[in-house]
C-alpha cells in the first residue's frame, strides 16, 4: 500500500465537474488523466519540460481503485520514480484525499528517439536529476552504471 510520505511530488488538484459521471463521482478513466498530470509535474519538478526535453512513450499503465473521488474535492496527486532501467522507468502514482488513499497506479515509460521510436538509453543527466530529487531512491536496473 502506498504511503503518502514516500512521495516527493504531491500536486494539489481540485476535481472538476467534467471529470465526473452523473452521480458526481470521478469517472474511472480520469484517474489516468490525473496520473498524466502527476507525470508532467514530476518532470517539471526535476527541471525538465515534458516532451520538449525528453521523449518518453508509455508502454504500460495500470490502476487499482480503493475509493472514489467526488466533484469539487481537493486531491493530492503523487508520483515517484520507483525504478530506473537502461531504457525505461517505472513511475508509481497515488491519489489521496487528505490522508485517505483513493487510487494507486503504475506507469512504465520507455525513452526513445522521437522520429524512429527506437529505444535509447536514459541519459546520465536525467538519472542524476531523478536520484537528486527522489527521497525514496528508485531501484536501479541499468547495465554499466552505478547502482
Amino acid at each position: 500500500m502506498a504511503e503518502k510520505a514516500s512521495f516527493t511530488l504531491l500536486h494539489p488538484l481540485r476535481v472538476r465537474w467534467a471529470e465526473c459521471d452523473a452521480q458526481g463521482i470521478v469517472f474511472n478513466v480520469n484517474y489516468f488523466l490525473y496520473f498524466d498530470v502527476a507525470m508532467t509535474e514530476w518532470l517539471r519538478a526535476i527541471g525538465l519540460q515534458g516532451d520538449k526535453t525528453m521523449d518518453f512513450f508509455t508502454v504500460h499503465a495500470e490502476a487499482d481503485y480503493r475509493s472514489s473521488a467526488r466533484f469539487d474535492e481537493m486531491l493530492d496527486i503523487c508520483a515517484r520514480c520507483a525504478r530506473l532501467g537502461e531504457t525505461s522507468m517505472t513511475i508509481e502514482a497515488a491519489i489521496f484525499r487528505g490522508d485517505d488513499l483513493l487510487t494507486t497506479g503504475k506507469l512504465i515509460y520507455v525513452h526513445a528517439d522521437r522520429d524512429t521510436q527506437a529505444k535509447t538509453s536514459l541519459p546520465d543527466d536525467f538519472i542524476a536529476r531523478v536520484l537528486d530529487f527522489e527521497k525514496t531512491p528508485p531501484e536501479m536496473k541499468t547495465s554499466g552504471r552505478a547502482g
